[in-house]
């Protein structure tokens, strides 16, 4: 792909794959399999070749060429599609999950607003006045999010990403003060659940945790990116404890009523309905974050072959064409929990289990590797491929199955 006519001066840069001479090269890009192997061939890499920097997919490019099957050198260049394609497919998801719950938690707030009380202890369920089907509130935000999206720096985003982690933290805490209360008693809930339930757990799970797409392009556009794998740990490290405790605590609190986001399961006070819209706010800016990537990838090459005055022109069609997209994809599978398991299942896994162990191998086999090593990169990889292909079957099982319950389940009842 060539991007050479965005690199003079007369255009905007907006690579994710820039960064000055006296900036480091990658280090870690994935957290969740062999961010070592990644450190090590980045730097290695970028001696070798005299870059400053790689991204993922060159990543992936370089190290099968430098492997000693001559099959896997010729075809070295595949190595970067399949992970841009990937990465395509894992951020365009993200964003379709994001129109989904924000047509979920307004269609609940508004349809809930006749009934909104300022008692957020009562155990009572409200009647809802039926509005629009949440398909029109996907579309109702299809315009805002095409606008959003029309902010091409990432520097400029990094604002919006302030606002959105502002509002979440509050909700986060909102949520937390209110799922420790009066837990009911949990021994009527299963020790263990089904274990056809394990596949979309894994996807779910990836999905939660996997945010390789948006690693190298925050690090690459730090002041000090050295300080990147600090930051890095430290972030999951939290994250881990963010998702186990809130998991666990909002199944305790409401059992086997959960829905797909948690949000949804709120009490109907005025209290917990500005949480689902500070929520929805803070999800409405990521959007931004999440569709930066894809667009990095997609747009330099169509803007390359457009004349140099619609160069502009283009890339802003090919940013609608993309919200769009995503917006079609929810409207067509709006079910929040179904939508997050698949997309974790078939790019997620193998952005961040299958390709970096792998990787590792083809890349350091010849210099020589542990029997330990190799073995852990194996078993890294063919758990994420057993996910991969049990994850999906599931989730597409589950999408195709009809179903007596409502796409969106709107309860609002204090479970308390």
């Amino acid at each position: 792909m060539s991007t050479q006519r965005l690199r003079n001066e007369d255009y905007h840069d907006y690579s994710s794959t820039d960064v000055s001479p006296e900036e480091s090269p990658s280090e870690g890009l994935s957290h969740l399999s062999s961010p070592g192997s990644y450190q090590r061939f980045g730097q290695s890499n970028s001696t070798t070749l005299n870059k400053s920097f790689v991204d993922y997919g060159e990543t992936v490019m370089y190290g099968l060429e430098s492997s000693p099957c001559s099959w896997l050198r010729n075809h070295a260049h595949w190595g970067r599609h399949v992970v841009d394609f990937f990465l395509i497919v894992t951020q365009l998801g993200f964003c379709c999950v994001y129109f989904v719950f924000l047509a979920e938690n307004f269609k609940q707030v508004v349809e809930a607003a006749n009934g909104t009380t300022n008692n957020c202890h009562n155990n009572e369920t409200v009647i809802l006045t039926p509005t629009m089907d949440s398909r029109l509130y996907m579309l109702s935000f299809l315009p805002f999010l095409v606008l959003l999206v029309f902010v091409r720096s990432l520097r400029a985003l990094s604002v919006f990403s302030l606002l959105a982690n502002i509002t979440m933290l509050v909700s986060l805490i909102m949520i937390y003060q209110f799922i420790v209360q009066r837990i009911p008693d949990p021994s009527n809930l299963p020790l263990v659940a089904p274990w056809k339930t394990y596949p979309l757990f894994f996807g779910t799970a990836i999905f939660a945790f996997e945010g390789i797409g948006m690693v190298l392009p925050l690090e690459n556009k730090m002041k000090d990116p050295r300080k990147f794998p600090l930051i890095l740990y430290l972030g999951m490290a939290i994250i881990t404890i963010l998702y186990i405790s809130l998991g666990c605590l909002g199944y305790l609190q409401f059992g086997n009523n959960i829905q797909g986001s948690i949000t949804l399961n709120l009490p109907n006070c005025w209290l917990y309905q500005s949480v689902k819209l500070l929520y929805s706010i803070g999800i409405f800016f990521t959007y931004a974050l999440q569709f930066y990537v894809p667009a990095e990838i997609i747009i330099p090459f169509f803007v390359s072959r457009a004349p140099e005055h619609c160069e502009l022109v283009v890339d802003l069609f090919v940013r609608t064409v993309l919200v769009g997209l995503t917006c079609i994809l929810a409207i067509l599978i709006p079910r929040l929990d179904l939508v997050i398991s698949l997309v974790g299942s078939v790019s997620s896994s193998a952005l961040a289990l299958i390709i970096p162990p792998l990787l590792e191998v083809t890349t350091f086999y010849s210099e020589g590797m542990s029997p330990l090593t190799i073995f852990k990169d194996a078993l890294i990889s063919i758990l994420g491929f057993v996910g991969f292909v049990v994850g999906t079957y599931e989730a597409l099982y589950e999408l195709i199955q009809p179903s007596n319950a409502p796409i969106f389940i709107n309860s609002t009842r204090a479970f308390i």
